[in-house]
């Protein structure tokens, strides 16, 4: 069995996978390179096979969404760690190494996620993910580094290591056997909080999810656009001095429950609970 497979979901992606697959392939780290193609139209998997005969290729019939497009995929792939890797992201020299190193300490994390910063501002968070994810009491998700759509700048912040509500499905290391047991995605989704759904039904088994930061990526959209449609979203950027919201998910507590931006600025709250009862 090899031990980290990276699945890269597409959708008529082939200009994302032309820019960013090479730099996988050169830091693959000995790792699986697969390519699930969503039934894509633009000839990328002809691309794929004539220019990176070395990378994998499984080829759905249709677009079956982010989260139906992973769980087929999935099934053919055996190895013990996936990285659910979108084709939009850049990634660092080191970056599965430092995932794989986490993993290997924290038997009991099911999955977790790098440090997700913008490609396009380098030194502010990205939209997706960021630095690990919370949920507050009113279901509302947010991040360490952005909340709803404001990203903070990275200082340094959040160079840490710590126990988060959801990881980022824009890259994600799960155990396979975790994604088997928590019965992968909800196809029903579609897209979009397919990653939360799976990591509180994982939280709720006795799985523990993580970030670390001594794994980087970069990520140059904000949607699962490669994978499944080709809208865009524009994540602003929050002005300096005013990214204070999020700061009390660093502390190193039970994960913290805030209240929606809105009303964030008059107080923040914090609960003892995980969310899942609330």
């Amino acid at each position: 069995m090899e031990r980290v497979a990276v699945v890269i979901l597409n959708w008529n992606g082939k200009p994302w996978l032309e820019r960013f697959l090479p730099t996988v392939i050169e830091h693959g780290s000995g790792a699986r390179v697969i390519v699930a193609d969503n039934g894509s139209t633009d000839a990328s998997v002809t691309w794929l096979r004539s220019t990176h005969p070395q990378v994998e290729v499984i080829e759905l019939k249709e677009n079956l969404g982010f989260a139906g497009g992973y769980n087929a995929a999935l099934a053919h792939v055996g190895s013990e760690m996936f990285i659910l890797l979108n084709s939009d992201v850049e990634v660092t020299p080191g970056w599965i190494d430092g995932l794989l190193n986490y993993m290997d300490a924290h038997p009991t994390v099911a999955a977790c996620q790098p440090k997700v910063l913008s490609h396009k501002h380098r030194d502010r968070f990205e939209h997706a993910g960021a630095a690990g994810g919370f949920i507050d009491r009113n279901g509302y998700p947010f991040c360490r580094g952005r909340i709803f759509e404001l990203t903070e700048q990275d200082t340094g912040q959040y160079n840490d290591e710590r126990e988060v509500f959801w990881a980022t499905g824009a890259c994600l290391m799960i155990r396979g056997a975790a994604f088997r047991e928590g019965g992968g995605f909800d196809a029903s989704l579609f897209a979009h909080m397919e990653e939360i759904d799976l990591c509180w039904r994982l939280r709720r088994m006795g799985w523990r999810i993580g970030y670390t930061s001594k794994s980087t990526v970069s990520r140059a959209v904000v949607a699962h656009s490669a994978a499944f449609h080709s809208g865009r979203f524009r994540s602003p950027e929050i002005p300096a001095g005013r990214a204070r919201c999020a700061r009390v998910a660093s502390r190193p507590c039970t994960p913290p429950l805030l209240l929606p931006l809105t009303r964030c600025a008059a107080r923040k709250a914090q609960a003892e609970g995980d969310g899942t009862e609330r």
